[in-house]
């Protein structure tokens, strides 16, 4: 299946999708809202919420803007698609913040158990997500390393 015939298909099939897919794709979190489901072979997700899918694509649009300048992103990278690595720090580094700050001095886990109540609990604790402590978010999207691909010696087969 060629790419422009499984982005329509997957639109299609997943009306609201996640905002955190690539987070809970690479299994950083999980989210009692989230279901997984296939296209040819590919997996995406969808939410189970509409109020849900709307506080956390509120709270990436916000986490995006404050973090321009930890992932030295120019205001053009705001207006398209962020690269894979970038999207993936300001997901589960967005995340981990939010954990971090709603749990001080305890150490944060390295897998996010609930995204949905984590992000409504953030919103109870602070009033809105725009009144985030985001210094403290912004520590934990600086500090997250995504795993590095392995490389392959040259010369020697898979």
């Amino acid at each position: 299946m060629d790419q422009d015939a499984f982005r329509q298909t997957y639109h299609e099939v997943n009306e609201r999708f996640c905002a955190f897919e690539k987070a809970i794709l690479t299994l950083q979190c999980q989210c009692s809202e989230a279901h997984k489901f296939c296209i040819a072979e590919r997996e995406g997700v969808h939410c189970n919420s509409g109020t849900g899918q709307q506080q956390c694509l509120q709270l990436l649009e916000v986490l995006r803007s404050q973090s321009r300048f930890a992932l030295r992103a120019s205001s053009e990278d705001r207006k398209n698609l962020l690269p894979h690595g970038k999207a993936i720090r300001i997901q589960v580094g967005g995340l981990r913040g939010l954990y971090a700050a709603l749990n001080p001095g305890q150490p944060v886990p390295a897998r996010i158990e609930d995204v949905v109540d984590l992000v409504n609990r953030s919103i109870k604790h602070f009033g809105s997500l725009d009144k985030l402590p985001f210094s403290l978010v912004m520590q934990q999207i600086s500090a997250y390393q995504s795993r590095t691909r392995s490389r392959r010696r040259k010369g020697k087969k898979p």
